[in-house]
């Protein structure tokens, strides 16, 4: 009987739960008492269930009756939420936002922008997908996601629109209980040649170009966690971001490697964009998230 349903139906039987009764439902909807009660008498018949129970002087929801008022909130609910996502649709709001973000992408700077972005476009669906290395920049391409977070290596492809937002610092490290832990000097090429390196891998491309490897015995790695548990583990030594080994560093799992013998850089630094596709600008809500994060990584 779905097919006779109405939400005005629905809507009559909600008010009258919220409000406490036939009568107080007809005052908060304008309307007469008798077309209220007709129009829960109509929903009883088409759905052929009893949803009060009229043997008291004040009509009280049966137990299907209760059920039923919370069904309904969540019909009413989302027939609002469809019209609120089509009228964003007919002022240039995206149907959908959909994010891309590589793993070396640290999401804390994102979760203030994200949050505004709830708050302005509250029925506005977002989805993230989290990469390996190139992932996200593949993702823009196969037009699965409008805008990416990502490293873009070694340069920025013709084909993107993208726009610095931050550097990230990678720091060498090792368990403590690792042989480069225990030299208690600084290191050259030729220390750190001779153990194996954990490196961050394409999923799709193992084979092709890496930027930072030193060591000539290397295990790669597509999932950036997955890649700290056998960094702490001792299965070898990287260069990860401070916000993900600090705590480790601190609580003496790991060691900072000072590889500065022999003119190594001690640091790395890694440029993240926000990007999208040159030919698919973003949607008003893409370019009001961009902004908005771009102002605050700004401050």
């Amino acid at each position: 009987m779905i097919g006779s349903l109405t939400l005005d139906q629905l809507r009559v039987l909600v008010t009258i739960s919220d409000k406490g009764g036939f009568s107080a439902a007809g005052r908060a909807l304008g309307r007469v008492q008798s077309a209220i009660s007709q129009a829960v008498k109509t929903l009883e018949e088409i759905q052929g269930v009893e949803l009060f129970d009229r043997s008291r002087q004040r009509p009280t929801l049966t137990p299907i009756g209760r059920v039923l008022v919370e069904q309904a909130r969540t019909i009413l609910a989302n027939a609002d939420r469809f019209e609120a996502i089509a009228a964003g649709t007919r002022q240039g709001l995206e149907a959908s936002l959909t994010l891309a973000i590589d793993p070396l992408v640290p999401t804390e700077p994102l979760i203030d922008s994200m949050r505004a972005l709830r708050d302005t476009f509250p029925d506005l669906p977002v989805s993230f997908f989290t990469e390996g290395l190139g992932g996200a920049e593949r993702r823009l391409r196969a037009g699965s996601a409008s805008l990416a977070f990502c490293l873009l290596l070694p340069t920025v492809p013709d084909d993107l629109m993208a726009y610095p937002l931050m550097d990230r610092t990678l720091i060498p490290v090792v368990a403590i209980n690792h042989p480069l832990a225990q030299l208690e000097r600084a290191l050259n090429q030729d220390d750190l040649e001779a153990h194996v390196q954990l490196v961050l891998s394409d999923a799709h491309d193992v084979d092709g170009p890496s930027y930072g490897v030193i060591s000539s015995r290397v295990w790669r790695f597509v999932d950036l966690a997955r890649r700290l548990d056998f960094l702490l583990a001792g299965f070898g030594w990287c260069k990860m971001p401070p916000y993900l080994v600090e705590p480790h560093i601190a609580a003496g799992r790991l060691k900072v490697l000072d590889i500065s013998a022999g003119g190594m850089p001690q640091a790395g630094s890694l440029s993240v964009y926000a990007a999208h596709i040159r030919n698919r600008p973003l949607g008003r809500a893409g370019s009001w998230l961009l902004h908005d994060l771009q102002q605050r990584l700004t401050k």
